[in-house]
């Protein structure tokens, strides 16, 4: 009985630790970029543009944003912008989040 208690325990210790060693995943290369801002010079966009660029695609492609339907308009932005920070904790400032929801309002 104790000898297959402790081998026992011994397998499942080598489990937890064939499974908790780290892996490496190749990803794939991006098939889609962001779309340049819409509105001209309009600064919040630019910056939106920009903000996107540093916080969004740190975390996912582009493809993701790319494959919302189009127009869904500035409360689905807010939410989905919302949603990566409280949901997935992604480290977006509130004065970025602003602008990144309008520029994915204006853009797509």
């Amino acid at each position: 009985m104790t000898r297959f208690l402790v081998t026992s325990i011994a397998l499942i210790l080598a489990a937890g630790t064939a499974v908790a060693e780290p892996r490496s995943y190749a990803l794939p290369e991006p098939t889609a970029q962001l779309r340049a801002p819409q509105g001209g010079t309009d600064t919040t966009h630019i910056m939106g543009f920009e903000a996107a660029q540093a916080n969004c695609m740190s975390c996912h492609s582009v493809d993701y944003i790319a494959m919302q339907p189009p127009g869904k308009g500035k409360a689905f932005w807010e939410a989905e912008v919302s949603k990566m920070i409280k949901v997935y904790h992604a480290p977006i400032a509130e004065a970025d989040a602003k602008v990144i929801a309008a520029y994915l309002t204006a853009t797509y």
